[in-house]
């Protein structure tokens, strides 16, 4: 890893030399709030962004993506990587990119999601703003983010630039950098040291202790429905989720009813279709068709189920659920707060 420096004042020309030779996405404002976009100028970017409404997932896992296109036996696959740099992008985002990584990768490999993962350069930044339903600070602290190729970090003159892989040092040679020196390096340092202690919300207790209490509440059926109970079975809560993996698959055909395409679209378990199964003679049997075991579900998989596969839960912190649920209950800080405090 080497630690540069660019100055302020020479950033601009950097990110129009990457735009140039490339396709650069990063955070863009839309509206009063932010988006992962194509740039197409470095004034499009927003480095002082708090979170996105959706995470960089999107950009490997897209919520609708044509796999495959068929015509009678012949099947071609429509997935293909270009070339990108995903600039901007905060920590926690990056360790559910980790997540998705490895999940992905498990077993037989899901060349759709990968096909774009391997073509893109990801730098991760420091975070300026903080989202007010953030708690990345005190979530899984126990896991580093690990899939970035470099992370920049703003300074008082310009920005220390941290390549990681031979990805993120290709980079340098787009801009005017020289080797930070160690001063720029601690304030850097200081930079992102300062901004874990920002976040209004924080869970008091360690992945190991939730993990332990939110297994051994499974059975808990009236403190379930209670945190349910104005749940509207939206999914907006596991549609804005940096590390939902979930999808369904569905074929379009043409009119010859003999060429088409199969699409898979993200899938949310909070929905009431979600655990639905279709038998013998149209019969329909739902496994999970109380909102209380819906809800149970998915904080039994943020927190618990996936915890020992990933080194940690399954959650980042980022507020994003916190935010896009219209009842507002879906705010992990808040739940899980009451799961550890609930006395049966």
């Amino acid at each position: 890893m080497r630690a540069h420096f660019i100055e302020g004042r020479d950033f601009e020309v950097f990110l129009e030399a990457m735009i140039r030779e490339r396709r650069v996405i990063g955070p863009v404002a839309k509206k009063r709030k932010f988006v992962f976009g194509e740039l197409e100028s470095p004034g499009d970017l927003r480095l002082d962004h708090d979170v996105t409404i959706l995470p960089p997932k999107e950009i490997f896992f897209p919520p609708a993506q044509v796999i495959a296109r068929f015509d009678g036996d012949s099947v071609q696959s429509c997935t293909q990587g270009v070339e990108t740099v995903l600039f901007g992008v905060h920590f926690y985002d990056v360790k559910a990119i980790d997540q998705l990584d490895f999940l992905f990768r498990e077993n037989n490999a899901d060349w759709d999601y990968l096909c774009q993962r391997e073509a893109t350069t990801i730098v991760a930044s420091n975070i300026q703003s903080v989202s007010p339903r953030a708690f990345w600070s005190s979530v899984g602290a126990e896991v580093q983010p690990q899939g970035h190729d470099a992370f920049m970090t703003k300074i008082e003159r310009g920005y220390v630039f941290e390549t990681r892989t031979p990805k993120g040092e290709s980079l340098v040679a787009l801009g005017t950098f020289r080797d930070a020196t160690a001063e720029e390096v601690q304030e850097a340092q200081r930079a992102n040291a300062e901004a874990m202690n920002k976040c209004a919300e924080t869970l008091p207790y360690s992945s190991d202790e939730i993990a332990e209490r939110v297994r051994d509440s499974f059975g808990n059926e009236k403190m379930w429905d209670a945190l349910a109970d104005k749940c509207f079975s939206c999914g907006s809560c596991n549609m804005v989720c940096p590390t939902c993996y979930c999808f369904d698959v569905s074929d379009s055909w043409n009119l010859d009813q003999r060429s088409g395409s199969r699409t898979r679209y993200w899938d949310a378990c909070l929905t009431r279709e979600f655990a639905a199964v279709t038998q013998a003679g149209g019969v329909t049997e739902n496994f999970r068709e109380q909102r209380g075991d819906r809800f149970r579900h998915r904080f039994m998989r943020k927190a618990t189920y996936l915890n020992e596969k990933l080194g940690g839960p399954a959650c980042v912190g980022c507020g994003r659920c916190s935010q896009a649920c219209t009842a507002d209950i879906a705010d992990p800080v808040r739940v899980i707060t009451t799961i550890m405090e609930w006395k049966s």
